[in-house]
């Protein structure tokens, strides 16, 4: 009965999983639905699913099968319209929440978009996790029993006990008889790899921009996250000068001033140099703005600063730039200049339906 309902439990929680790959493109814009749970999981909420239970009635009270009834008829109490009715002290039905690893929401992202894993430069200082099924156990779920040790198993108690008569040979399995595949944990040496953020924080950057490079910095931080235990996120926010942050104050920066992209590239380049050696980090940078700067000349030096300072040193280059109704929306232009460098990747975030394009085109290459 135990292993009955067990199995009836998997499969609704595979029920519910099913309706978040189903919506995932609703989450995937809407990352707010998605929240921290314990030991590193993340929970994401599914409504509109009713939990299946068995519900007494009154006592004497007709039901299903009992008495007559015609079809419409309701078989419980009567529904309230919504709004009517007095306050009561009873809860109310709430969403509810499947739990996933990190790895689980990261591969239906990857299964969503078609991403690839990405290609490994560095190797040296993180290490990843990876697991084998090396060991046999006592314990463990149904989906793991190892058949062959547990009818062995079987067999010697039946044997020892006299039970086993070899004309009628038939085995019968108790529950100390079975065993388990069981895993170990290995650290294996893995590739370095920096996210290195810059944000346009001048005048034109209002709330609505960051939200749109918030939502598209979440998708990007968790699949690389799932493929890497270390990983090292710096923050870079400019208008006329550029400065380092950390990731609050990156998000929740007020705009002002103006705009002279070049500050940030010069803080980028250095920040590669003197901290990130080619040989053993993979560099990812990834600036946002909404293409409005201070002059062509400074968007000259821009890509001047791209081609010697970042570009000789990074994996990929990645530009997205926001609709904005106060940028000019000149600055993706330059790009044109590397369009045959695959290392360089651009793309346009008008929305937030732009934002499951954006993120493909920033981590469909591999590189």
């Amino acid at each position: 009965m135990s292993q009955r309902i067990d199995g009836d439990v998997k499969r609704w929680h595979d029920i519910l999983r099913g309706k978040v790959r189903a919506n995932f493109k609703k989450y995937i814009t809407h990352p707010e639905y998605i929240i921290p749970g314990p030991r590193g999981t993340i929970r994401v909420p599914v409504p509109n699913v009713d939990l299946p239970r068995f519900r007494f009635g009154p006592s004497g009270q007709g039901g299903a099968a009992q008495g007559d009834g015609e079809p419409g008829d309701s078989l419980g109490p009567g529904e309230e319209q919504p709004g009517a009715g007095k306050a009561g002290d009873k809860p109310g039905e709430h969403d509810l929440e499947v739990e996933f690893t990190l790895d689980e929401l990261a591969k239906m992202l990857s299964d969503e978009l078609g991403l690839p894993r990405i290609q490994n430069k560095g190797k040296k200082g993180i290490e990843t996790e990876k697991e084998r099924f090396t060991s046999i156990r006592r314990v463990g779920p149904e989906s793991l029993r190892h058949n062959r040790r547990t009818l062995k198993e079987a067999l010697k108690r039946q044997i020892s006990n006299g039970t086993y008569d070899p004309l009628n040979p038939k085995l019968v399995i108790l529950p100390p008889d079975k065993r388990y595949r069981s895993w170990k944990t290995y650290h294996e040496p893995s590739a370095n790899a920096l996210l290195l953020y810059m944000m346009d924080v001048s005048g034109s950057m209002g709330d609505e921009q960051k939200e749109l490079v918030r939502i598209a910095s979440f998708w990007i931080d968790l699949w690389l996250r799932a493929h890497y235990k270390g990983i090292k996120s710096r923050y870079i926010i400019h208008d006329a000068t550029a400065k380092e942050v950390d990731r609050e104050t990156f998000y929740r920066t007020r705009e002002s001033g103006g705009t002279m992209i070049s500050s940030a590239y010069e803080l980028c380049a250095r920040i590669i140099k003197n901290d990130y050696p080619v040989s053993d980090w993979n560099v990812y940078p990834f600036h946002f703005s909404d293409g409005d700067n201070w002059s062509e000349d400074d968007s000259e030096k821009c890509m001047g600063i791209l081609k010697e300072g970042i570009l000789p040193f990074s994996n990929q280059f990645s530009y997205g730039q926001v609709e904005s109704a106060y940028g000019s929306g000149e600055f993706i232009k330059m790009f044109g200049q590397f369009k045959d460098d695959e290392r360089i990747v651009t793309a346009h975030i008008q929305n937030r339906d732009a934002i499951i394009g954006v993120i493909k085109t920033f981590l469909g290459k591999g590189n």
